[in-house]
């Protein structure tokens, strides 16, 4: 797969709201209600990560997972990277993941 360039990658990722572009790699903080959910929000990942044999490095800090994506077999950001964020972006979307919006 083809590593893209700076160009493209920041081109993709203006349609991914809050994924940050590094060198090599995309990242996103979502933020959950507590811990069960957070990891259950990773659990949910497994399945879609699995068939398309992408997987995202992950850090849980108590409610908060971050994802990165990268390619490591092909040295940098592919469009299976991108792929994947959307994948988390509609997994987070459709489960009952998130913390609840302030209601003061």
């Amino acid at each position: 797969m083809a590593i893209l360039t700076r160009a493209e990658a920041e081109s993709l990722v203006r349609d991914l709201p809050g994924w940050t572009l590094h060198e090599g790699s995309i990242d996103k903080t979502f933020i959950c209600q507590g811990f069960p959910e957070a990891a259950a929000f990773v659990m949910a990942l497994v399945p879609d990560a699995e068939t398309a044999d992408h997987h995202p490095d992950i850090q849980i800090k108590y409610k908060r997972v971050t994802l990165t994506y990268t390619t490591h077999s092909a040295g940098g950001l592919t469009q299976k990277d991108f792929a994947g964020a959307r994948m988390a972006e509609r997994t987070f979307r459709a489960g009952d993941y998130a913390e609840p919006a302030d209601q003061s």
